[in-house]
């Protein structure tokens, strides 16, 4: 698929055929979500993949914002974003920020480069064929989503990807894209300056 195709195919995905993801594109999406950005090269992501019993856990353990139907996805990948690896990371000779503080940086690079990572994921499950969606999760559910599973404690959850093959035509029932319409190009991108 052109890059073009799967830039203006992608969208939320809430409701999924029973056909398994095959072992191929499970691996090329995985592949392809570890290719993401990473300041510093720092690679503080993490990535659960959820399939079988493991994903039947899940699914019966914690809510999925993105519906019950979202629940019929034969494939869950959790992104969890590593804070202390970034920190450790340009605590290095080569980075020298001194102290182990968040303070330095302006943003939460370790949180934009697992959300770039997850939007490797929703493209690539696209040029797969595939329909995924990417849905919140509760922060009051994180320790037993990581004692549930053994994820340590430095790793946060960024969000959960549903995947699986869709089993809708165009976008979701009560998708926000149905009430509203897309803003112009021309209020969103602005040109050598705001206004």
């Amino acid at each position: 698929m052109e890059f073009q195709d799967v830039v203006r195919r992608r969208r939320m995905v809430r409701k999924f055929t029973d056909e398994p993801v095959s072992e191929e594109s499970v691996q090329r999406i995985m592949r392809n979500a570890v290719r993401g950005p990473s300041a510093g090269f720092s690679q503080g992501q993490g990535f659960l993949v959820l399939r079988g019993e493991s994903l039947t856990k899940f699914s019966e353990m914690f809510e999925w914002w993105s519906g019950e139907d979202a629940k019929s996805a034969p494939l869950v990948v959790i992104p969890f974003s590593a804070k202390k690896v970034y920190l450790d990371r340009y605590a290095e000779p080569d980075k020298a920020f001194a102290e182990l503080t968040e303070d330095r940086w302006p943003v939460p690079y370790w949180d934009i480069d697992t959300g770039m990572a997850s939007l490797l994921i929703l493209q690539t499950a696209v040029d797969e064929g595939l329909g995924a969606v990417f849905f919140g999760t509760d922060r009051d559910t994180w320790p037993a989503l990581r004692e549930a599973y053994g994820v340590p404690e430095m790793y946060t959850p960024i969000g959960v990807i549903a995947i699986g093959h869709s089993a809708e035509e165009g976008i979701s029932e009560g998708a926000s894209p149905l009430r509203r319409k897309r803003k112009p190009h021309d209020e969103m991108v602005h040109w050598d300056q705001w206004a």
